[in-house]
């Protein structure tokens, strides 16, 4: 790994110093033994954290960090549901009910939180599903704090692109979720990071020159591009230098062998995360079973021999 990590990111180091030491000074992601990602479908999909996990890696070479992906599909921190999710089948999931477990079998130091998209339930702005969702939001935080968490970082939601309102159907609803998330940050102190403005802003770019442009072919879950605007702004919290890099094609390419760094680290998030899952324990139906812990664990390591392997 020494090249990859030599060649790749001296130059940002020496470039930002004091940014990337001022964030990390709250407790240093470099000391973390455990990196939990809680969330729902998107956070599942997981694409956005193996880019993040794959920058960590390079960005912090001597740390020993497992990252964990816990997103499950449909959650909500609010404990809200349509009366007919999921076609009536189930449900949404509500992150409450499993949360106990997560924490006590996964140890994080630090945890990831990404929620919002599903807390509204797609309907208009109500104070009452904001105040849910908020109430949500705060219980986490007093429940992570009391589990001992060393640093929580918030994500504000990723963009809705309503089939035929756009920006200005159900997004608004995130737009004040995500603001409220931001005043957070402003007034009391939180670490916040903005995915959902910069996602918002580049479909409207992007719209300009392209109407049919989309981040998510279904409005929700963005695609390869989403993902990375969302990897992008987490990267760029800790070293501001990866917002130079214009597309995930250049990032990937921008040194020799953080491509494949990226496919192992996917294909491990990809194995991963379902055995975590099953391990920890969730009321959602349908969803993958993962293999044994002993087992995941094993194959966790093989991988990591081939990502050592890379020079």
């Amino acid at each position: 790994m020494g090249k990859l990590i030599n060649i790749y990111f001296l130059w940002m180091w020496l470039s930002v110093p004091a940014m990337a030491q001022s964030v990390d000074a709250m407790y240093p992601l470099s000391d973390a033994r455990r990196i939990l990602f809680l969330g729902n479908s998107i956070t599942y999909a997981g694409d956005y954290v193996a880019l993040f996990e794959s920058f960590h890696i390079t960005q912090y070479p001597t740390a020993e960090t497992e990252i964990i992906n816990a997103g499950l599909p449909s959650e909500t921190v609010s404990g809200l549901s349509e009366q007919n999710h999921a076609y009536g089948k189930f449900p949404r999931p509500w992150l409450f009910s499993r949360l106990s477990s997560v924490l006590k079998k996964t140890k994080p130091d630090v945890v990831f939180v990404c929620y919002g998209m599903n807390d509204g339930i797609y309907e208009p702005l109500d104070e009452k599903r904001f105040a849910a969702y908020k109430t949500g939001i705060e219980r986490l935080r007093k429940e992570l704090e009391n589990a001992g968490v060393k640093r929580i970082v918030f994500l504000t939601p990723p963009v809705h692109d309503d089939p035929a309102k756009g920006l200005e159907g159900y997004n608004l609803v995130l737009d004040r979720y995500a603001e409220w998330l931001l005043e957070q940050r402003e007034q009391r102190g939180w670490e916040v990071i903005d995915l959902h403005f910069p996602m918002r802003r580049y479909l409207q770019e992007q719209r300009r020159t392209n109407p049919a442009f989309r981040l998510a072919e279904d409005g929700v879950h963005p695609g390869g591009e989403g993902h990375w605007l969302m990897a992008k702004a987490l990267m760029s919290h800790f070293n501001p230098a990866v917002d130079s890099f214009p597309s995930r094609e250049a990032y990937l390419n921008g040194s020799p062998d953080l491509k494949k760094l990226y496919e192992l680290v996917s294909k491990r998030q990809a194995m991963m995360k379902d055995a975590w899952l099953t391990y920890t324990g969730h009321e959602r139906p349908g969803m993958n079973k993962g293999l044994a812990m002993k087992e995941a664990k094993k194959q966790y390591q093989e991988i990591q021999r081939e990502i050592g392997d890379l020079k």
